[in-house]
């Protein structure tokens, strides 16, 4: 298997995820404006910075208001995390590897990425968002669903778990560190009496909200949520589960010695927090920082060690 094969199903696998947790997370804010009384001013920015890409959204947007913070992550061509961008690299990269992944796999990221195109203009007005972004996700995880169990699980498809857990847990620890309080403008109503409400919006965005629940059972608070999101093990949108999915995918592929290293040390880093000290210290956005580049580290390893080998060697590691 050739280095760049690989690092095409990573990415792709990456980019479908980065479509969809995307699409989750503006419709989730979007149910959250709908349900919040008109005193409250939502700032929509928010949802630009757990992206990461705040500085660039600046760069391009005088006003921080609704339809430019939707246009930006939905559409936008300078954005490369924008919804229409990642399912672009996504279809280029199956497009270039279709004799690996199923012919039905190509059929299902071609017709995702045509009906993205097609209807964004739906996606970034109000009175159709919701349907666009639910046959976004719906379409997307068709493609998660249809490579899981028709294609052969083997190097390629460890390729895809690992680029699909990765990129699961780098948005997982985005939507902690910003967290349901920062969608609040500094000047807007005390946010107290609404915690509930986007603390549940923060669950929407990872589709958390019926199996936390179902397995937490407590009145919706910020610590209970954070720990949820962090460490469950059972839920498979947390950050230890996605941990250990990308464990477990690095296991099974050779010369591994340097990423396995790096993601144990990392999941340990998740799953042995003390939530409830760092809230009441006010010290979980720097473990979430140390996270990150926990996270970080482990995609460098995977490149160093996978996809800037020479084709050669790399034919013989995973062949």
């Amino acid at each position: 298997m050739l280095s760049r094969v690989a690092e095409r199903v990573y990415w792709m696998a990456r980019y479908v995820e980065r479509a969809e947790n995307t699409a989750r997370m503006v419709m989730a804010f979007n149910l959250l404006a709908l349900d919040m009384p008109k005193s409250v001013q939502l700032s929509w920015k928010g949802l630009v910075d757990v992206t990461g890409n705040e500085a660039l959204f600046d760069n391009h947007y005088q006003r921080e208001d609704e339809r430019n913070c939707v246009k930006f992550l939905l559409a936008d061509a300078d954005n490369p995390s924008s919804i229409l961008n990642s399912l672009r690299a996504a279809r280029e990269n199956v497009r270039t590897t279709r004799d690996l992944v199923p012919s039905e796999a190509w059929e299902v990221m071609n017709e995702l990425y045509l009906f993205a195109r097609d209807h964004i203009d739906q996606g970034i007005g109000k009175r159709g968002r919701f349907e666009f972004l639910s046959d976004v996700i719906q379409r997307c995880q068709t493609l998660t669903g249809l490579l899981a169990g028709t294609m052969s699980h083997d190097a390629a498809y460890d390729f895809i778990r690992l680029g699909r857990n990765l990129e699961r847990a780098d948005m997982g620890t985005r939507q902690i560190d910003v967290g349901a309080l920062r969608h609040l403008k500094k000047d807007g109503e005390d946010p107290g009496p609404y915690e509930g409400l986007l603390w549940t919006s923060i669950l929407r965005s990872e589709s958390g909200f019926q199996m936390y629940r179902q397995h937490v059972k407590r009145r919706i608070n910020g610590v209970d949520v954070v720990r949820y999101l962090l460490q469950d093990t059972a839920f498979p949108r947390s950050v230890t589960h996605a941990l250990t999915q990308v464990q477990d995918a690095l296991e099974k592929l050779p010369n591994n010695e340097l990423p396995l290293r790096l993601v144990i040390q990392g999941r340990r880093h998740a799953a042995d927090a003390h939530v409830d000290e760092l809230i009441k210290e006010e010290a979980l956005h720097a473990f979430i920082d140390v996270l990150q580049r926990d996270i970080g580290d482990i995609h460098g390893a995977n490149a160093e060690t996978w996809f800037l080998a020479s084709p050669a060697q790399v034919q013989t590691q995973v062949a």
